[in-house]
């Protein structure tokens, strides 16, 4: 089996890099050069453009910034469905609003070409060690077929529903994570600014209920004051803006999520979008005029 993989950022690199390792023919190709090469230099094939990917492979892997960008990649000009062929897969695994993927899925039935969206969860750090939680739509018939080539990238792998849970599911996980975030940051500046130590609240509060993946990951990168990103706000923000939008949609108010939004918009503005998403930590460190550090 062939694989595609377009999409060598921060994200699909370390995950394209895994297929490798397990000894999966690999095709890439990205806008950006330097990863290609990357890639190339270890072992994969390099293409020039989308439909040259398709052109290869068995299952080509999309793993893009967001929507707009994967129908681009897809359906667009030189795109993946100019290259597909009949009995093909196209496994999104970016984060995308759902309507998106359905509306990418059924262009690409229409060639006889089966789709999954399968969006990730854990971060640049996961990605590397290949222990990410992918959360899939699609037919279970296709799910089967790429569930060996989907268990080098992640550890948890289920099937949410048709296509388009994978990113419902996603868009739930990111509400979640925004909000771990942000409830952490919150009590964190409280106990700094009350003169508790912050690593001893850590200490003390991981293992009990107030404990989650989300404070083993992110309190020590607050703590130290390294905010380089492993999943950058301004991301986090187009996840919450799909959230938004989706839950509208089907009539679902989210007033928290709106909360996280609008922190993340505040940081954006201040110049740190780029940051990772713990860094949302600053946003209270400034209304309460105290750093949270060790």
């Amino acid at each position: 089996m062939k694989i595609g993989f377009i999409g060598l950022g921060i994200m699909g690199k370390p995950m394209a890099k895994n297929l490798l390792k397990a000894e999966y023919q690999l095709v890439v190709h990205d806008i950006n050069p330097s990863p290609v090469k990357e890639l190339a230099t270890a072992g994969a094939e390099a293409a020039s453009s989308a439909k040259e990917v398709a052109q290869k492979a068995d299952v080509v892997i999309t793993m893009l910034p967001n929507s707009p960008h994967v129908k681009e990649v897809v359906m667009g000009p030189n795109g993946v469905l100019e290259g597909g062929k009949p009995g093909m897969i196209i496994m999104d695994m970016s984060s995308i609003a759902p309507l998106a993927a359905k509306e990418v899925a059924a262009k690409a039935a229409e060639k006889g070409i089966d789709m999954l969206d399968a969006p990730v969860s854990g971060g640049e750090p996961k990605a590397i060690d290949g222990t990410l939680s992918i959360m899939v739509g699609g037919n279970k018939e296709v799910f089967e077929k790429c569930k060996g080539l989907l268990s080098k990238m992640g550890t948890s792998i289920v099937l949410c529903g048709d296509i388009g849970a994978g990113n419902v599911t996603k868009l739930a996980n990111q509400i979640i994570v925004a909000l771990n975030i942000a409830a952490m940051s919150e009590a964190l500046v409280l106990g700094a600014k009350a003169g508790v130590n912050p690593e001893t609240i850590f200490k003390a509060i991981r293992g009990g209920l107030a404990g989650s993946t989300v404070l083993e990951a992110k309190t020590p990168m607050v703590l130290s004051g390294n905010f380089k990103p492993g999943f950058r706000i301004e991301l986090h923000i187009k996840d919450l803006a799909n959230a938004i939008d989706t839950a509208h949609e089907v009539g679902v108010p989210l007033p928290l999520t709106s909360q996280a939004m609008e922190i993340m918009q505040t940081l954006k503005v201040d110049g740190k979008a780029g940051n990772d998403h713990s860094g949302i930590v600053q946003f209270y460190e400034n209304l309460a005029k105290i750093e949270v550090r060790k």
